[in-house]
C-alpha cells in the first residue's frame, strides 16, 4: 500500500465524525487492493486497479453520480458500484473540511457495466430517504466556435484550427438553411481528447486569436446525447438533415419509398431538417444506408438514425441545451443587449422542472409589440440566436423541449365537442 494511500485514509479518518473513519477506508485497500491518492480537491481511489494492463477504458464507460450524502465516502460506495460490474476508477469530489462535495465519477471496464449501473442505481436509495443521480458522464472533447465568416469551408476552418491550436480531430460545419454555399456563421471542433479541448479552449479566448481579423465566439460544446445499445436497436426513425427550405414533405417521403414502395409511415419536416418514420426497423436502417449522401432537390442530405431519449440515464448533471431551429417567430428586442447572443446554440436557462430538476429563471425581459408597416426592412432570424428569456409562447417552449430530447416534433390535433348549453367546444391535444 501506498504512504500516500495511507496518508489519505488517515487524514479523512481524523476529520469524519461517527462510524465511518480512516480504519474503514485501510481496510477498503487491503480487501480490494486498490490505492487511493487525494489531490486537486478529488480523492481518486484506483486508475487503473490492481494488475490492469493496457490503456484506460475507452470513452462511455464512466457515470455521474449526484446527489452523494456529504459524510459518505468509498468504503460505502464502493460495494454499492461493484453490483454493476469492476471498477475502473472511482473519483470522489473533496471540500477541504473533509466531507465530500456530493457528487462522484465511477468508471467501469467496459459501456455495458455503465450502463447497467445507470440502470440499477439511478434512483437508488442509498440511505433512508436519500436517492442518488447516475447518468452517464463524457469528458467532452468538442468545442463550440461561434461569429465565423460564412463564406469559410470546412476545409477552411479545419486548418485555421489545426495552426492555432493540437489535437484538432475534426470540425462539423452546417450549411446555412436557406443558402447552402455558406455555413451558419458557427462550427463543432472536436478534438483528441478533453484535456486537448479544454487547453484549445484557454487558446482561443476572445481577444487572444481573432482568425481572418473576425472575433469569435468559444465555449463548450453541449455534450452528444448518448442512448444505449439496446435502445437504439428498436429505432425505426431516421433524422434527415441539410434539406432544401423548399423541399416538400411528400417529396421526402416519395425519395424515402423509392427503394421499397410503402415502407414509410410518415414525415414530419421543420425547417431545413425533418424525420422520417418507417413501419419497420429493418426498412429504416436500409433506406439509411441507401439515401445517406443522396441529393433532395439539389442537396446532399446526411441521413443518420433518430435519437430517442434515454430514459435511464435522463437524469442530468446538468440543464442545458441548443434551441431547436423548427419553430420561427418574429420577436422585438427591447434593446440592443437583448439582442445580443452570447453564443449560438447556447441559450439561457428556462424556469421549469425537468426530470425533477430546478433551473433557475433569467430575469423577466421586457416585451413590446411593434407595428409593421409595408417597406419594413426584416431579416431571417433563426432561433440559434435567441435566448429562452426570448420565447413568448408554450408552443415555442415546447418544440425547445422536444429538440432538446431527440422526441419528436409536437403533433397538435383538434378536437371540438358541443357542450350542455349547445355552443362548440374546441380542444388540442399534444402527442
Amino acid at each position: 500500500m501506498h504512504d500516500e494511500s495511507k496518508a489519505a485514509a488517515n487524514g479523512c479518518g481524523k476529520i469524519r465524525s461517527g462510524a465511518q473513519n480512516g480504519a474503514a477506508l485501510l481496510a477498503l485497500m487491503e480487501k480490494t487492493g486498490y490505492s487511493m491518492v487525494q489531490q486537486n480537491g478529488q480523492r481518486k481511489f484506483g486508475g487503473p486497479p490492481p494488475g490492469w494492463e493496457g490503456p484506460p477504458p475507452p470513452r462511455g464507460c464512466e457515470v455521474f453520480v449526484g446527489k452523494i450524502p456529504r459524510d459518505m465516502y468509498e468504503d460505502e460506495l464502493v460495494p454499492v458500484f461493484e453490483r454493476a460490474g469492476k471498477i475502473y476508477e472511482l473519483r470522489l469530489m473533496m471540500e477541504f473540511s473533509g466531507e465530500n462535495r456530493g457528487y462522484a465519477f465511477v468508471m467501469y471496464t467496459t459501456k455495458e457495466e455503465a450502463q447497467l449501473a445507470i440502470k440499477i442505481l439511478n434512483n437508488y436509495e442509498i440511505r433512508p430517504g436519500k436517492f442518488i443521480g447516475v447518468c452517464v458522464s463524457l469528458d467532452n472533447c468538442r468545442l463550440f466556435i461561434g461569429a465565423i465568416p460564412k463564406d469559410k469551408k470546412k476545409e477552411e476552418i479545419l486548418n485555421e484550427m489545426k495552426k492555432v491550436t493540437e489535437g484538432v480531430v475534426d470540425v462539423i460545419v452546417y450549411p446555412n438553411a436557406t443558402d447552402k454555399t455558406k455555413n451558419r456563421g458557427f462550427a463543432f471542433v472536436e478534438y483528441e481528447s478533453h484535456r486537448a479541448a479544454a487547453m484549445a479552449r484557454r487558446r482561443l479566448i476572445p481577444g487572444t486569436f481573432q482568425p481572418w481579423g473576425h472575433t469569435i465566439q468559444v465555449d463548450w460544446a453541449d455534450p452528444e446525447k448518448v442512448v444505449d445499445e439496446e435502445t437504439m436497436q428498436r429505432v425505426k426513425v431516421l433524422y434527415v438533415r441539410n434539406l432544401m427550405i423548399s423541399t416538400t414533405e411528400d417529396k421526402i417521403k416519395a425519395e424515402f419509398n423509392k427503394f421499397k414502395p410503402g415502407v414509410v409511415e410518415r414525415v414530419k419536416k421543420l425547417r431545413d431538417y425533418a424525420f422520417v418514420h418507417f413501419f419497420h426497423r429493418e426498412d429504416a436502417v436500409a433506406a439509411m444506408s441507401i439515401m445517406n449522401g443522396k441529393c433532395i432537390d439539389g442537396a446532399s442530405i446526411e441521413v443518420t438514425l433518430a435519437k430517442p431519449v434515454n430514459k435511464e440515464s435522463s437524469w442530468k448533471q446538468h440543464f442545458n441545451g441548443q434551441i431547436s431551429p423548427s419553430s420561427e417567430n418574429l420577436l422585438g428586442f427591447p434593446n440592443k443587449e437583448d439582442g445580443t447572443q452570447k453564443s449560438l446554440g447556447k441559450p439561457a436557462s428556462l424556469s421549469v422542472r425537468l426530470n425533477g430538476q430546478h433551473s433557475p429563471s433569467p430575469p423577466e425581459v421586457e416585451r413590446s409589440t411593434y407595428p409593421i408597416f409595408p417597406g419594413i426592412k426584416l431579416t431571417p432570424i433563426s432561433m440559434y440566436s435567441l435566448k429562452l428569456s426570448h420565447f413568448s409562447s408554450a408552443v415555442m417552449h415546447l418544440d425547445y423541449f422536444c429538440h432538446k430530447n431527440s422526441w419528436a416534433p409536437p403533433e397538435y390535433c383538434l378536437y371540438s365537442t358541443t357542450s350542455q348549453d349547445g355552443k362548440i367546444l374546441l380542444v388540442y391535444k399534444v402527442l
